[in-house]
C-alpha cells in the first residue's frame, strides 16, 4: 500500500536510466549524372531528401516556416511552464512528509502548558438557524478557564437570531450577540463590528457550522507561549468525502493544504491564512484594523499584510484537533465558493501589499503564490488539450512529446491523491472504498476544467466591478445527527440584552 512518506522517498531518489541507441536507417542515395561534357570523375554525386520538420542537410534547426516556428514554440514554453506549475503543486501538497522530524514540527504539543491567554470567539453566521446553535454549543465546551463567544447575525436575519439567542441563554457566561446591521452584509464587516467589543487578547474566527474539538483553546494557548508567535493557524478538514465525486477532491484539497501546504508557505514567511480557526494577537487586529470589508478573501487579505509586515505565523495540525466542516452542498455552491477566492485572491494581488515583503525571493514567490488558482486551472485544461492535440494535429514527434510533460507531475500527483485518501480514511476513521479511489481517478480531470471555470469567472466578475459577496449554504452534513446536543432542540423563550 503506498503511502506518502514512500511517494515522496522515491520523487527524492535520483532517477537512473538506460536509453538503448535508436538505429538510423540507411540514407537512399540518388546518383546524379555528370553534365554533359565533364565526364566522369569516378565520385557518384548524391542528393538526400530531406522530410518535411527536420533539419536541414549541414544544419542544426529544424527546417519549418515563421508561423510553424511561433506555432510550435509557444506550444513548448507553455508546456514547460505548465510542467513547472505541477511540479510545484506536487512538491508543497507533500512538504510536510520530507521527513519524520517535519512531521512532527507541524504538530500542537502533547504536553500542553498552563493557560495564560484570554480567548475572544467570533462566529458569524448568516441564514445559519440549521447548525449555528450547535455550534456554540460545542464551542462553550472547551476546557480552557478563560475564553468568551461573540456570535454575530444580520439584523434581517430573525431565524439565526433566535437560535443565536437560545443557545445564549444557554449559556449566559459565555456567549455574548452582536447584531450587525451594515448593507450590504458580508464576513469580514460581521468580525469587525464584533471586534470592537472583544475582551480578549486573543482573538479566534470559526464559522457558523464549525466541529471544534473541546480541547483546541488549550493547545493553542501553549503553542504562542512555545513560539511567540503573532498568529496560530490550526487544521480545517471537510469530512463528507462520500457525498459526491467532487466532494472527493474538494475534501482532499483541504486534507492537503492544512496537512503540508500552509506549513510551508509559513515557514516561506508568506502565507494566506485560512477562513476560521486563526487565532490572531489583539495587538495585531489592531495594527491591522481589523480584517479588510472590500476583499473577498478576507483571510487571505489579513495573512498578507501581517506577512508583509513580519509577524510570526505558525501553523499546527493535529488529527485530533481539527475543526470539522462539509463540502458545499452542490457543485453550483462550490463554483460559487471557489469563485469568491480566486476573485479574492486577484484583489489582494491587485492591493499590492505584498510588494512590501523585505526579499525580492519572498516578493516573486507572493506573485507566484497568488497567480497559484489560475496556473492550476490551466494545467488542468492543458491535459485534454494535449491528449487531443497529439491525436488530431500533425506536429513533429518532439513537440508532441514535450506536450506531455505537465501529464508526469500530474500522474505523480494522482499517486500522491490516492495515498492522501488511504491515509484519511485511517486518520479520521472513514471507510474508503474501491469505488472511491475510481471516482478520485475519473474525476481528475473534469474537477480540473471545473476550476478552470470558475477562475475564469472571477476574473469575468473582477473585470466588471461585481464584489458582491456570494455566500455558501450549509447543511450540517459532517456531523453525526445522534451526537446532536438534547438542548440544542428545546425551545428557550428567555430574551437575552441586544449587544450594539
Amino acid at each position: 500500500m503506498w503511502t506518502l512518506e514512500v511517494l515522496l522517498s522515491l520523487l527524492q531518489s535520483p532517477l537512473l536510466s538506460q536509453t538503448a541507441p535508436n538505429p538510423t536507417p540507411d540514407p537512399l542515395l540518388t546518383p546524379v549524372a555528370p553534365a554533359p561534357g565533364q565526364g566522369s570523375t569516378g565520385v557518384t554525386d548524391t542528393v538526400i531528401p530531406v522530410q518535411p520538420g527536420t533539419s536541414a542537410p549541414g544544419g542544426f534547426l529544424p527546417d519549418w516556416s515563421i508561423g510553424e516556428w511561433l506555432g510550435y514554440s509557444g506550444v513548448i514554453v507553455l508546456a514547460l511552464a505548465l510542467t513547472v506549475v505541477a511540479t510545484t503543486t506536487l512538491w508543497w501538497m507533500l512538504h510536510a512528509w520530507r521527513s519524520a522530524d517535519d512531521l512532527r514540527a507541524t504538530q500542537f504539543s502533547s504536553s500542553p502548558r498552563p493557560a495564560r491567554h484570554r480567548f475572544t470567539l467570533l462566529v458569524p453566521g448568516r441564514h445559519e438557524e440549521e447548525v449555528m446553535g450547535q455550534t456554540l454549543d460545542r464551542l462553550a465546551q472547551q476546557d480552557h478557564p478563560d475564553f468568551e463567544i461573540i456570535a454575530i447575525v444580520g439584523h434581517d436575519d430573525p431565524g439565526t437570531e433566535l437560535v443565536v439567542r437560545q443557545a445564549a441563554a444557554r449559556h449566559p457566561d459565555l456567549i455574548r450577540v452582536v447584531v450587525d446591521d451594515s448593507v450590504p452584509k458580508n464576513k469580514p464587516k460581521a468580525l469587525n463590528r464584533a471586534l470592537q467589543i472583544a475582551t480578549g487578547d486573543v482573538v479566534g474566527v470559526f464559522d457558523a457550522e464549525d466541529e471544534v474539538h473541546p480541547g483546541l483553546l488549550t493547545v493553542v494557548d501553549s503553542k504562542f507561549q512555545e513560539t511567540g508567535a503573532d498568529v496560530v493557524q490550526g487544521g480545517v478538514q471537510l469530512m463528507n468525502f462520500e457525498t459526491s465525486w467532487w466532494s472527493l477532491r474538494n475534501v482532499l484539497e483541504y486534507y492537503f493544504w492544512f496537512r503540508s501546504r500552509l506549513h510551508f508557505h509559513a515557514r516561506s514567511k508568506f502565507i494566506p491564512l485560512g477562513g476560521n480557526t486563526v487565532f490572531v494577537t489583539r495587538e495585531r487586529l489592531q495594527w491591522s484594523a481589523g480584517w479588510d470589508d472590500q476583499c473577498l478573501a478576507e483571510d487571505c487579505e489579513l495573512g498578507v499584510r501581517l506577512s508583509s509586515d513580519g509577524a510570526k505565523v505558525v501553523v499546527a495540525y493535529n488529527p485530533e484537533y481539527v475543526t470539522r466542516e462539509e463540502t458545499p452542498p452542490t457543485l453550483k455552491s462550490l463554483y460559487k465558493q471557489r469563485t469568491r477566492w480566486n476573485q479574492g485572491f486577484l484583489q489582494v494581488l491587485g492591493k499590492g501589499e505584498w510588494k512590501a515583503l523585505p526579499t525580492l525571493r519572498q516578493r516573486m514567490y507572493a506573485r507566484y503564490l497568488l497567480n497559484m488558482p489560475f496556473l492550476q486551472a490551466a494545467t488542468g485544461l492543458l491535459i485534454p488539450i494535449s491528449i487531443a492535440f497529439i491525436l488530431l494535429v500533425k506536429v513533429p514527434t518532439p513537440v508532441a512529446l514535450i506536450t506531455f510533460l505537465p501529464l508526469v507531475p500530474t500522474v505523480i500527483t494522482l499517486v500522491a491523491e490516492a495515498a492522501g485518501l488511504t491515509e484519511f480514511g485511517r486518520v479520521y476513521d472513514k471507510k474508503v472504498r474501491v469505488r472511491d479511489y475510481v471516482r478520485l481517478v475519473l474525476g481528475l480531470v473534469p474537477y480540473q476544467v471545473f476550476l478552470a471555470a470558475a477562475a475564469v469567472r472571477s476574473v469575468v466578475r473582477q473585470l466588471k466591478g461585481d464584489g458582491s459577496w456570494e455566500k455558501t449554504e450549509h447543511t450540517g452534513a459532517h456531523r453525526d445527527a445522534a451526537a446532536a446536543p438534547a438542548a440544542t432542540s428545546e425551545l428557550v423563550t428567555t430574551t437575552v440584552a441586544v449587544n450594539r
